[in-house]
């Protein structure tokens, strides 16, 4: 009898071990003290007449209980947003284990006045600390309440722009702007700041296509860090520019030696022919090509570093012109049309290639239609690119001088024979290399309107030193 009453004994106490343990480690997993987080996009300082906020609250342990989101500005609070997310049952958590909160905040219609307010977002989870309220967390981000559009005063006088080329543009913000640059019809280019010691003046180096003439709208565009939005114009003066159309015959021999340069998906059982190829590879590999060069500019350094004219590949001649309309013939039948966004120029087979300027490698690679390619980066979003190339001798990340080797012309890519096609570009925007390799042009159009607002900063500065020496 004692015997057993010791083992029934023993077995009650394991039993209850086990149920004082799954007790214990319920309440701690259940009463767990890792507060939700709380993420704010964009990270905004200050508030415009309107501004979409992102918010993203998350807790991956009990779940989200409640969010609480309002704009404080005084002794007055106005609640944007409040919401509660039900739980399992007593203790057992919550399946919302994130919220995503997109609000249009409009600070004016909620009555808010110009001035500092505060954003106050408060979130709980379904933990059972705080005597059943959950972990909590609060955010508060001091913000600005701010109606008026940046000022924005254009410093460069005339601007004379060629269809198909380049313009610069020099001015000052009033306050530090979240974008801001120059809009060309509905093109955006941005400025960029670093010409200057003063950090309010920027550049912004803009482009017109070829097809952009007289008619097109010029402006200064800059948006502050409150959403406010001021559009500025400047002087300038538009020159129409005709461009050449050239017809192109297409042969099979061309055909036969190119298109196994291209690999292409082709339909089951249906392999295409080298003319089907070919017309995918003018019209789609060329829009997949502009793509990257795209991405590729879509960076740029705030730093100037090229200096004079740009050089053209010595000793070689033209064939091929900026933005001449192309129609391409099979047969005697027209199969395509394209523009050709760049000049070509024949030398001697497997010519050196000069960087036209200095400046940083940027892109080395096949691409596509224009063949194994050099792009480089020139400073505040003015690129060079050389392509055709039959061998690349520089490297990304690489900083060239002028005159130094980027390749050797070769006929990778749509080349039907050995040539380079250099194309400058602004942003993402192909433009005219003739301008660049003409001194008069730069200085004229570029250099001038540096040195100019230079010189006036100049004298504004020392005018201003004159008369603080003058008031002590």
């Amino acid at each position: 009898m004692g015997e057993k009453f010791k083992s029934k004994s023993w077995l009650i106490g394991v039993f209850a071990a086990i149920i004082m343990l799954s007790i214990g480690w319920y309440l701690v997993d259940r009463m767990e003290g890792k507060i939700p987080s709380v993420a704010v996009n964009p990270s905004i300082v200050s508030l415009g007449r309107s501004q979409k906020v992102n918010f993203t609250v998350s807790d991956a342990k009990s779940g989200v209980r409640k969010i609480e989101i309002g704009i404080v500005q005084g002794e007055k609070e106005n609640t944007l947003f409040d919401k509660s997310f039900s739980s399992r049952g007593f203790g057992r958590g919550g399946d919302h284990k994130r919220e995503i909160i997109d609000l249009l905040i409009e600070p004016e219609k909620l009555g808010l006045a110009e001035g500092r307010a505060v954003l106050r977002i408060t979130a709980w989870d379904h933990s059972l600390r705080g005597w059943w309220k959950g972990n909590k967390t609060q955010v508060e981000k001091p913000l600005m309440v701010d109606f008026k559009p940046p000022r924005t005063e254009v410093l460069t006088t005339m601007h004379n722009v060629n269809q198909g080329g380049t313009g610069l543009v020099i001015y000052k913000l009033s306050e530090t702007c979240s974008r801001d640059g120059v809009m060309v019809g509905e093109h955006f280019y941005p400025g960029h700041s670093g010409l200057f010691d003063d950090d309010g003046i920027h550049a912004a180096f803009f482009a017109l296509e070829h097809t952009q003439g007289p008619e097109t709208k010029l402006v200064v565009l800059s948006t502050d860090r409150a959403g406010n939005t001021s559009r500025t114009g400047f002087p300038n003066a538009i020159r129409r520019k005709a461009f050449k159309k050239d017809s192109l015959p297409i042969s099979d021999g061309f055909l036969d030696g190119k298109m196994p340069e291209f690999k292409l998906d082709a339909p089951e059982n249906k392999p295409l022919t080298n003319l089907e190829k070919y017309l995918i590879v003018n019209r789609d590999v060329r829009k997949e090509n502009f793509k990257e060069i795209v991405r590729v500019t879509a960076e740029t350094e705030n730093t100037l570093y090229w200096e004079g004219d740009f050089l053209r590949l010595p000793n070689s001649a033209p064939r091929a012109g900026f933005a001449d309309f192309r129609e391409y013939f099979y047969n005697g039948a027209k199969i395509d049309e394209q523009t050709h966004m760049g000049v070509d120029l024949a030398s001697l087979q497997q010519s050196p290639v000069p960087a036209a300027n200095a400046g940083k490698v940027v892109f080395t690679d096949n691409l596509g239609i224009y063949g194994n390619s050099v792009l480089l980066d020139h400073g505040f979003g003015l690129f060079s690119m050389y392509s055709h190339l039959s061998h690349i001798s520089v490297d990304p990340g690489q900083m060239v001088a002028r005159g130094e080797v980027v390749g050797k012309t070769g006929t990778t890519g749509l080349a039907g024979g050995d040539h380079l096609h250099f194309s400058i570009l602004v942003h993402d925007t192909f433009v005219n290399p003739i301008e660049w390799w003409d001194a008069h042009w730069i200085r004229d159009n570029i250099t001038a309107k540096i040195r100019e607002v230079k010189s006036v900063l100049n004298e504004n500065a020392g005018e201003a030193s004159s008369g603080e020496e003058a008031g002590r």
